[in-house]
């Protein structure tokens, strides 16, 4: 493993972690205020409904360090990250490991339209006054919990998108998040889209190979002002002995629209807090979420649809296929405030059990105070049906090809509603060799 220069999770390491850094004084100045508040939570309850099937008792956090910049900047036992981007016709690209930038790339043209794709930690220096309007204001709330606390006071890296009034990005932007063996992920994603603006990003983390171990604590903030447009292709494939924490929200404006896909296929264990607010009239959004797990992985998903504004509409779908010993979690919530009338909110989760030994959790749910809306959930979990895998190899194919067969016909749906084609076929590839017979 490289070496890295580290520094503990206490106030110390904090202090060495900020004093390495050249930042604004209002950020300094919020990051301090957040590990003050950081220090004083505790962590979260184990019995609380948020955390009652999600074991945190193995989770240490003193086993892991703050990193302050790598001394070695090199990448070359960590996977390529480029799942998402072979085949595409990329817009620009940004690269970070062990959550420190390492290089970017945009198009000239797009630059001087005033598009800034860069780095969080740059885009604070060079574009302050974006980045303070945006960062923890809109979208996240840092006071959910004590990672929350722990990410807004000591996130690093990170990523910085931002599309001015009009603008439309054709192609691709590729983010790719590395993490070495043993190490620590705090980037911060905040994607803002002004009025009438369009683009698509594809972003993906992986580690030093499948058993790879390190700890992710991230947060993505998305707000897309009216009229926007925005495609978020989300791949989380972390080493199966890693740690992974997130909160992530999105904030839509008046009749903007969002796709976001979440692929979920590493992490030992992961906790992911994933929100859509509707905040003006007409916003749109659909999310599709991919879960496979194996061996022992536990992942633990909760989303929220909260419409806050009339007229507006919502379609979560999550599908889970679960081998060997692992868990998913799934805990779905469509919320409808009280003047959000003509709501159309829709959620569904759907499980497929390739062992005995697994288990899938689904948990939909429903808080209305408007009296005009259409608002449907539903939930199944199933298993193999044996006859499936006897026809199948009735026609000359392995088990292994049956089951890979029937669990790609499971992902079907939510492959169909991908609209980007090199995405849909990297995803139906990555999912198919990790696939065995049941």
């Amino acid at each position: 493993m490289a070496t890295l220069t580290q520094s503990k999770f206490d106030r110390p390491g904090f202090e060495a972690f900020l004093e390495a850094r050249s930042e604004p004084a209002w950020l300094a100045q919020q990051r301090r205020q957040h590990w003050d508040e950081f220090e004083a939570m505790s962590w979260p309850n184990p019995r609380s409904e948020e955390w009652l099937r999600t074991d945190l008792r193995m989770f240490k956090l003193d086993r892991y360090a703050l990193p302050l910049e790598p001394e070695d900047r090199t990448w070359s036992d960590v996977d390529s990250g480029t799942l998402l981007s072979t085949g595409a016709d990329l817009a620009g690209q940004l690269e970070t490991l062990d959550s420190y930038p390492m290089q970017s790339s945009l198009q000239a043209e797009l630059r001087q339209q005033g598009v800034v794709f860069c780095s969080l930690e740059q885009a604070a220096i060079e574009h302050p006054e974006l980045v303070q309007r945006h960062l923890f204001t809109q979208a996240l709330d840092p006071s959910v919990d004590r990672f929350a606390k722990l990410h807004a006071a000591c996130w690093s890296g990170g990523h910085f998108l931002w599309v001015p009034r009009g603008v439309s990005i054709a192609q691709p932007l590729h983010i790719a998040a590395r993490l070495r063996n043993g190490a620590t992920d705090l980037g911060h994603t905040l994607i803002v889209l002004d009025e009438q603006a369009s683009a698509t990003v594809l972003y993906e983390s992986c580690g030093a190979g499948p058993q790879s171990g390190g700890l992710h604590v991230g947060g993505v903030e998305i707000i897309q002002h009216a009229g926007s447009q925005l495609r978020y292709v989300n791949v989380q494939d972390w080493g199966h002995a890693t740690y992974h924490f997130a909160h992530q929200r999105a904030v839509l404006h008046q009749d903007a629209a969002l796709q976001w896909t979440v692929v979920a296929l590493g992490g030992q264990l992961a906790k992911v807090n994933q929100q859509v607010a509707l905040a003006g009239p007409g916003a749109d959004c659909q999310v599709n979420g991919v879960l496979f797990t194996e061996g022992r992985q536990h992942l633990t998903y909760n989303t929220l649809q909260h419409h806050q504004a009339a007229d507006c509409r919502s379609d979560f779908l999550y599908k889970a296929a679960l081998q060997d010993r692992s868990r998913t979690v799934w805990r779905g919530m469509i919320r409808v405030d009280r003047g959000a009338q003509k709501t159309d909110g829709y959620q569904r989760n759907d499980n497929l059990v390739l062992s005995d030994q697994a288990r899938a959790d689904s948990i939909p749910g429903l808080e209305i105070e408007a009296d005009d809306v259409r608002c449907t959930h539903g939930s199944t979990t199933s298993q193999v049906d044996g006859e499936l895998i006897f026809y199948a190899r009735c026609r000359g194919l392995s088990r292994r090809e049956a089951t890979r067969m029937i669990v790609s016909g499971f992902f079907q749906q939510i492959f169909d509603r991908i609209t980007i084609d090199s995405v849909r076929s990297a995803l139906t590839e990555a999912i198919g060799r990790r696939v065995r017979e049941c």
